[in-house]
């Protein structure tokens, strides 16, 4: 009797899969050490990560991975022993020492012999510590392509602070690497993991105010140093700073102390202005509601002008957007500094105007809504609005947490709300209104091409140049 060869094939792929579902299954329990290659972590087992920048957002992301019971923080990195945080909000010391001792006094309850090593620099640590599952980027924004980008290539998931890097380019590089190695990524603009985001971005899309014309987002944030123009004045590098391992990418320059602690955010060269700052917070809710990821125009102007050093004390920001679907042309405006739309006329006198010093307000044919900054809660602009609404279903899944987002992506599951693909385009838009302050003139973007169409001069303003030795590709 002749074989039936497609039903053989047919059992045998049947055959296979089934042993194949069982091998998987099997190599979720193998220790991490087992598995090769950019990896997931078991869901049994628990997340080692490396801390890379131990300044005052460091500090507060290791302060939040301590509520995390399957994390482990094995090493940190960072080029300076001790930070003084006592002059900003942050308050306290910080550094790579007093981090490093606080996580092995936090740990050292349930093993009293804890250690966590220490380094200078994060790539010898990628040298010597192989059981890192994940890194965790908090060093400033001239550096992150350069951490995030050589730890992707290594298999390890990221989780990037905000703005996820410091130019266009780099933000394109590093979506692209994490499509590439297929690691679970994350950007810390914290909010966008919250219920008010998603209520928010609800609302808009069930038409709570009708079609969105206008979006003004603010914040309070401006210099966090004195210097206004120009490079500060040398001084003697202290006693443990590595400053030329701090400037990194970086040509070299002498050390300053208006340059760290936190201070750093002033200055072109490290930093991104207040905009970078904080938009990838207060203009979240906006560009995920009303899909703002491709300007047709940007316009900025600052206050006092435009140093080539130091960034300006305050800027408002005009984006413009042609129609998008059955969304119609929006208007999206940025202020820093102490800058602030107008108040609603409607808005009850008693009533503070957004979350104060952060938030935003759409502007749509049927209404007003305005949050806080950090995707707070959305309000009904009169309020009176707010008692007779009726709330759309929440269609947006729910997250447990910022940082839990990405970690159970590490280990396996769905990828995090605030991923490198989505933080990378949030970013884009934010560094673009730094090029048009920048370039003194209203810009015309291409996004496919990435280009500036009518100023051929904003190009150097999209790309970085690197040291020998520190190139991200």
């Amino acid at each position: 009797m002749k074989p039936n060869t497609q039903n053989n094939r047919a059992f045998s792929r049947r055959k296979f899969l089934a042993t194949a579902g069982s091998a998987a299954v099997t190599v979720t329990v193998l220790p991490r050490h087992v598995l090769g290659g950019a990896r997931f972590v078991p869901p049994s087992e628990t997340v080692n990560i490396a801390v890379i920048g131990c300044g005052g957002q460091g500090r507060t992301n290791v302060r939040a991975l301590f509520n995390e019971p399957d994390v482990r923080i094995i090493a940190v990195a960072d080029p300076i022993e001790h930070h003084n945080l006592d002059r900003f909000y942050y308050k306290g010391v910080a550094g790579r020492k007093p981090v490093k001792a606080e996580i092995e006094k936090r740990y050292s309850s349930s093993n009293p012999n804890y250690k966590c090593a220490e380094y200078e620099d994060f790539r010898v640590m990628f040298d010597k510590e192989k059981s890192i599952d994940a890194v965790l980027c908090a060093t400033p924004d001239h550096l992150h392509v350069c951490v995030c980008v050589r730890a992707m290539r290594l298999g390890k998931h990221v989780y990037c602070e905000k703005p996820l890097a410091h130019c266009v380019e780099e933000v394109r590089l590093m979506a692209r690497v994490a499509r590439e190695t297929g690691v679970a990524t994350q950007m810390g603009n914290q909010g966008h993991s919250g219920e008010g985001i998603r209520a928010t971005v609800e609302w808009i899309r069930a038409g709570a105010i009708g079609p969105v014309r206008e979006v003004h987002a603010w914040t309070g944030a401006g210099l966090w140093g004195s210097q206004l123009r120009g490079r500060p004045p040398e001084a003697p590098v202290p006693s443990g700073v590595n400053w030329d391992l701090w400037l990194g990418p970086r040509n070299p320059r002498p050390y300053s102390p208006a340059y760290t602690p936190v201070t750093w955010r002033d200055f072109w060269a490290f930093g991104t202005a207040p905009i970078g700052d904080m938009a990838c917070h207060n203009l979240d809710p906006a560009f995920w509601a009303l899909d703002l990821a491709v300007p047709e125009t940007i316009e900025a102007t600052a206050a006092g002008g435009v140093d080539s050093e130091v960034v300006p004390v305050g800027s408002l920001y005009t984006y413009r957007y042609p129609a998008r679907g059955d969304m119609p042309p929006v208007t999206v405006k940025w202020y820093d500094g102490g800058l602030r739309p107008p108040r609603p006329e409607d808005l009850d006198p008693d009533v503070q105007f957004g979350g104060g010093a952060n938030g935003i307000l759409f502007i749509g044919d049927k209404g007003k809504i305005m949050c806080p900054g950090w995707g707070g809660d959305p309000t009904l602009v009169p309020l009176t609005l707010m008692d007779s609404y009726e709330r759309p279903p929440k269609t947006i899944p729910r997250v447990k947490g910022h940082h839990r987002d990405w970690l159970d992506a590490c280990k396996g599951g769905k990828p995090a709300s605030a991923n490198f693909e989505y933080g990378a385009k949030l970013t884009e838009v934010v560094l673009l209104g730094t090029v048009a302050l920048r370039v003194g003139k209203p810009i015309h973007w291409d996004s496919a091409a990435m280009k500036v169409t009518n100023a051929p001069e904003a190009d150097r303003f999209l790309h970085n140049t690197y040291r020998a030795g520190w190139e991200p590709a």
